[in-house]
């Protein structure tokens, strides 16, 4: 079996797909990439056995079709020296010995047999198909990850909740502190339904798309998810079970509005940060009318910090404390320049949006407020 590929195209495409290989597989197979030719067309494949990601790309001057394996670090690393040129692969099917060649050189290396290849579920019949544009879901991933769970005991918190209905699609992410919601009035379901997505699987497809263009095909039922791309496609396992009402932890009537500039209080946040307790990272956040004040202490070791910003309040003088870190991933996740923060108590969520929402989208972030000493 002979083939000829281009050396960066075909290095792009496996370092895209390599990044599902863990670095310890239960199965050997898995430490391998799987090569399928097929009509001119060489398919990739990269698993960990939940999540498979698969590429294609077109070679030229093939003769017969067939499927091998080959160690992923191994081609990856000799591909990576390599500069843009053609090389040839040939594979003797008989003992998997191949043999590739490029302008100056050759590498010879032991390829497996590919029937231990694990094979990627199929969807069932009654799979819900939906089409989302490529930036659109880009966005909505990005806004959520941050705020996904690592908790072994709420596994259904630790991924993206895609919550369908004929309107909109919503992403949902939250760990119990901070809640992510982000609706899309650009795109939208057939029927109402649902899936959750893991983080990592979620973290695979955020970093192919911003080179896809279009929309992108999002298949799924109650176990898998499929996602198409252009040159790529994605299947992985869901997380099973039922996501928390996120809509009823969202307080309704918040009759304190504060709004700022962004980047202004994700400044003074930085700034301020730096002397708050290292086990808290407790800030204070002093609200009156034309002014917000940020402050934070550590008392075991004599240090504070307090700057104050102009802003737009003309409710009752209030004090709120914050984690300092989430308060800043929240705002690092808005892309407005001026943020509203609306409160109902010192012990209630605050709800952060931002003042302009982008066209089709409505973004709300929460984040539960931490007890402040004073």
């Amino acid at each position: 079996m002979k083939f000829i590929v281009s050396s960066t195209t075909l290095f792009s495409h496996l370092q895209s797909i390599s990044r599902v290989i863990n670095s310890k597989n239960a199965l050997p197979i898995l430490d391998c990439y799987l090569f399928e030719l097929k009509d001119g067309t060489l398919t990739a494949t990269a698993s960990d056995s939940e999540t498979t990601m698969v590429t294609t790309l077109e070679v030229t001057e093939n003769d017969v079709e067939g499927r091998f394996a080959l160690t992923a670090k191994t081609i990856l690393d000799a591909l990576k020296e390599i500069p843009e040129q053609p090389i040839s692969f040939d594979v003797n099917m008989n003992n998997m010995e191949i043999l590739i060649q490029y302008m100056n050189g050759k590498y010879n290396l032991m390829g497996q047999n590919a029937d231990e290849y694990p094979q990627s579920p199929e969807l069932s019949s009654n799979a819900v198909r939906v089409e989302l544009d490529a930036s659109v879901l880009l966005n909505g991933i990005t806004r959520a990850m941050f705020a996904t769970a690592d908790d072994e005991l709420r596994p259904v918190m630790n991924g993206i909740y895609f919550d369908i209905t004929t309107d909109d699609i919503t992403l949902v992410a939250s760990d119990g502190h901070k809640l992510v919601r982000s609706k899309t009035l650009a795109a939208k379901g057939n029927d109402r339904a649902a899936f959750i997505l893991p983080k990592k699987p979620a973290s695979l497809i955020k970093n192919l798309l911003p080179r896809e263009q279009g929309n992108i095909l999002v298949a799924f039922d109650e176990r898998n998810a499929v996602f198409t791309l252009t040159q790529y496609r994605m299947v992985c396992r869901l997380i099973e079970g039922r996501y928390p009402n996120y809509n009823s932890v969202i307080p309704r009537n918040n009759p304190h509005r504060l709004t700022v500039n962004r980047a202004s209080l994700l400044g003074a946040l930085r700034r301020v940060s730096i002397f708050s307790s290292q086990s808290s990272s407790l800030i204070k956040l002093h609200m009156e009318p034309d002014q917000l004040t940020v402050s934070a202490q550590d008392i075991d070791f004599s240090t504070s910090a307090e700057e104050s910003l102009t802003c737009q309040y003309d409710g009752e003088p209030m004090s709120i404390g914050f984690k300092s870190t989430f308060l800043i991933d929240i705002l690092n996740n808005i892309g407005a320049d001026d943020i509203t923060v609306e409160l109902a108590d010192p012990s209630r969520a605050g709800v952060v949006l931002p003042v302009e929402q982008e066209e089709n989208e409505d973004l709300l972030m929460l984040l539960m407020p931490m007890m402040l000493n004073d």
